[in-house]
C-alpha cells in the first residue's frame, strides 16, 4: 500500500499538471491531505462514489502518461546513475584506490549526454 502511495505520488509529481483540476485537487486531498473520500465528497460538493472514480481513472493517467513518456523511469535511472558515480568520485579520495578516472568520466560524459537530450 505505502509502496502504491509512493509511485502515485512520484507520478503526480511529474504528471499532475496534465490532469484536470478536479482531478488534481482530488488526488491532493487523497495523497497528501489524507482526506477520506467522504471527505472529499463534501468539500467538493459530490458524492463519494464519483470522487472514488475521479480518483482511480486519475491514477490511471498518471500511470498512461508514464507508459508513453517514462520520464519517472528515466528520473529515478539518472539518479542511480549520480548515486553510483558519488560513490566512486568519494572512493577515488582513498589513497590505495586503483579506481580509473577515465571510467568516471565516461559516465559521467554518459549521463551529461542523456541530460542534454531533454
Amino acid at each position: 500500500m505505502l509502496e502504491k502511495l509512493l509511485q502515485i505520488s512520484a507520478l503526480f509529481d511529474f504528471y499532475g499538471a496534465l490532469l484536470t483540476e478536479k482531478q488534481q485537487r482530488c488526488l491532493e486531498m487523497h495523497l497528501f491531505e489524507d482526506f477520506s473520500l467522504s471527505e472529499i465528497g463534501n468539500e467538493l460538493g459530490i458524492s463519494r462514489q464519483a470522487v472514488y472514480d475521479i480518483i482511480h481513472r486519475s491514477e490511471q493517467s498518471l500511470r498512461d502518461y508514464e507508459i508513453k513518456l517514462g520520464l519517472v523511469a528515466r528520473h529515478e535511472k539518472e539518479r542511480q546513475e549520480i548515486q553510483a558515480i558519488s560513490e566512486l568520485v568519494r572512493a577515488l579520495k582513498d589513497e590505495g584506490s586503483n579506481l580509473n578516472i577515465e571510467d568516471i568520466l565516461k559516465r559521467l560524459s554518459n549521463l551529461i549526454g542523456k541530460v542534454k537530450e531533454v
